[in-house]
């Protein structure tokens, strides 16, 4: 496996893979990892769809891709990821999956014109005082020594920031800015977090700064995940055949270890069912799920509390038992603070009596079918840290013409509301949407008649939501293809790959990419990851904003600094460094 940059080999056929036609694939867990395995098999291995199996434990495919409209209950959806121009290996694979609402496109070509008609925006970013927006929105407020921090960070290596968090890198300055809210409402991180994924987040995506603001980086489907990505793939991979088995829950694959190599001997499921293997036959493990062990409550009842490991954790468990270079699983499911975030909403308003305090926002219809929130709004002086999104609507086909959908989380799950005075964690449906409609306005006693009358809220519990950014080291996740590996690969965003990010819609087709090249030797390179960390005007253009649109000569700099600043722009007169400041606006 080799990684590329460029047209050349982005658009190569690769020559058929030596003795494909008897190879099998077996590739445990339905999620985005695994449909994109079997896409990638199909199209550039050149299997043939038959011989590839699909095992997932629950009854349908999607994983943590989800959106689902549940009779008597109402919609559901546990999150959204979101995407952005430069997710080499996703749209490399969606560019060959035909859509299911426009003829002779692909899902790519339905998204692309989707976003070039009605681009996402957002005209709140952050409110406070019960509906106002925040005065300084769209602006980072980072201090000069909270500036110095990021670049800290930035210039530090990965291998030194083992074991530190992103508290152990910054300083109260740095937390009380605009940047880190929307940064860690966004990306859901807190400050117990791992400072490594922290860096890594900022060099993925130091392209979108200037967009962070008013997500104007971002790219969203036109209803929600699962029913505008999984349900195309799906269908792709059963017009060519590949074999789905449901309710198909794996607890181990043995793995013999003998001669130097790897190679998965058989597949053992929780009935105690044994499928035995060969070395032409390829096992893809999706180890662990940030959604595993998620349970339901409803618009009376709270979501039960669980921690509960099911099936990928175990299964993951069982493999790291044969060997130390399978990962460590207890690093992400194990001794979760208590403050993360476990607990969202999928608010469905019955009618739109709730437009108004919408419109007040976004300064748009909620059901006009274009982008409203465009990305999650965020309550600033929220106890839960709460943030609200309202995707373009319907958000679900199944909605009639009134319903619109919202979703809801806190990153904070222990501490009690502002309005309803218990932790979210311990929260109903409707209390959760009745602190909601506190936060953007609406009268104290108006409050619980209107949810009553007009919502019907779904929470959902997720004990290891945000477990991928957990602190761990180097070989705390395993390689995607393990030394010496014959057949035998790890997917999904517990396997370690160069560079990219977790929790994103990327990392899962990156690493399904990365393992089908590498077990069957596709003679084709694999997008590198977008390389803006290492492009000077990216970098130049991140200052400017990351200062909020000042100037060099401007910032608030020591008198040696400035000094320092004078005689290096002197020397920069007249070459390519001084057109490239200009150009980002810093001088």
């Amino acid at each position: 496996m080799r990684y590329t940059n460029g047209n050349y080999e982005a658009f190569v056929h690769p020559r058929k893979p030596e003795n494909v036609d008897g190879k099998s694939a077996y590739i445990i867990g339905a999620g985005l990892a695994g449909l994109a395995t079997a896409v990638f098999l199909i199209r550039d291995g050149q299997m043939s769809g038959d011989r590839i199996h699909i095992l997932e434990e629950l009854p349908l495919s999607g994983g943590s891709l989800d959106g689902s409209f549940i009779p008597h209950d109402g919609f559901v959806v546990r999150g959204g990821r979101e995407m952005e121009n430069h997710f080499e290996c996703l749209w490399n694979l969606f560019r060959s999956v035909p859509s299911l609402e426009v003829d002779n496109a692909s899902v790519l070509d339905e998204f692309y014109r989707i976003d070039r008609d009605d681009p996402n925006s957002s005209n709140c970013r952050i409110i406070h005082n019960r509906g106002e927006r925040v005065d300084d929105d769209g602006k980072f407020t980072l201090s000069p020594k909270a500036q110095e921090e990021i670049v800290k960070l930035f210039m530090t290596k990965e291998e030194l920031l083992v074991g530190k968090t992103i508290e152990d890198c910054f300083t109260d300055e740095f937390f009380e800015s605009n940047f880190w809210l929307y940064w860690c409402s966004m990306f859901a991180f807190e400050k117990w977090h791992s400072a490594i994924e922290m860096r890594r987040y900022i060099m993925r995506f130091i392209h979108h700064i200037k967009g962070l603001p008013d997500f104007s980086a971002l790219k969203f489907t036109k209803y929600n995940q699962y029913e505008s990505l999984v349900k195309p793939l799906l269908s792709y991979l059963k017009e060519h055949g590949v074999d789905f088995k449901y309710g198909a829950q794996v607890e181990n694959v043995e793995v013999d270890f003998s001669n130097g190599k790897k190679v998965a001997k058989s597949i053992i499921f929780a009935d105690k069912k044994t499928t035995e293997l060969t070395e032409n036959d390829l096992v893809f493990v999706t180890n662990g799920s940030i959604t595993e062990s998620s349970t339901q409550g409803s618009p009376t009842q709270a979501a039960p509390k669980t921690n509960e490991l099911g099936g990928s954790w175990k299964l993951w468990q069982n493999l790291a038992k044969q060997s130390e270079e399978f990962g460590h699983p207890d690093v992400f499911c194990k001794d979760i603070p208590k403050e993360a975030w476990v607990v969202s909403a999928t608010v469905t308003w019955k009618n739109l009596k709730i437009q108004p305090y919408f419109e007040k926002l976004t300064h748009r219809q909620l059901r006009s079918g274009k982008v409203v929130t465009g990305g999650i709004i965020t309550v600033k002086d929220s106890n839960w840290l709460l943030s609200f999104t309202t995707h373009r609507q319907p958000h679900f086909k199944e909605q009639n013409d009134e319903e619109s959908v919202t979703w809801v989380y806190g990153l904070l799950s222990n501490t009690p509301g502002n309005y309803i005075k218990k932790p979210i964690e311990d929260c109903t449906g409707e209390e959760i949407a009745q602190e909601l409609l506190y936060h953007l306005g609406m009268p104290e006693d108006e409050i619980e008649a209107f949810v009553k009358e007009n919502t019907n809220t779904i929470p959902v519990y997720m004990p290891f939501i945000t477990s991928y950014f957990m602190l761990r080291e180097p070989g705390d996740r395993p390689l995607v293809v393990p030394e010496q590996s014959v057949n035998l690969a790890f997917l999904g965003n517990f396997a370690e790959t160069a560079r990219d990010t977790v929790f994103t819609t990327e990392y899962s087709v990156r690493t399904a990419m990365e393992a089908v090249y590498q077990l069957l030797n596709v003679d084709r390179g694999i997008p590198e990851v977008y390389a803006s960390a290492y492009d000077l005007r990216t970098l130049a253009s991140s200052v400017y904003y990351l200062s909020d649109k000042q100037k060099l000569e401007d910032l608030d700099l020591s008198f040696i600094k400035k000094q320092a600043l004078k005689v290096g722009l002197k020397k920069l007169k007249g070459t390519y460094l001084e057109e490239i400041l200009e150009e980002a606006g810093l001088i």
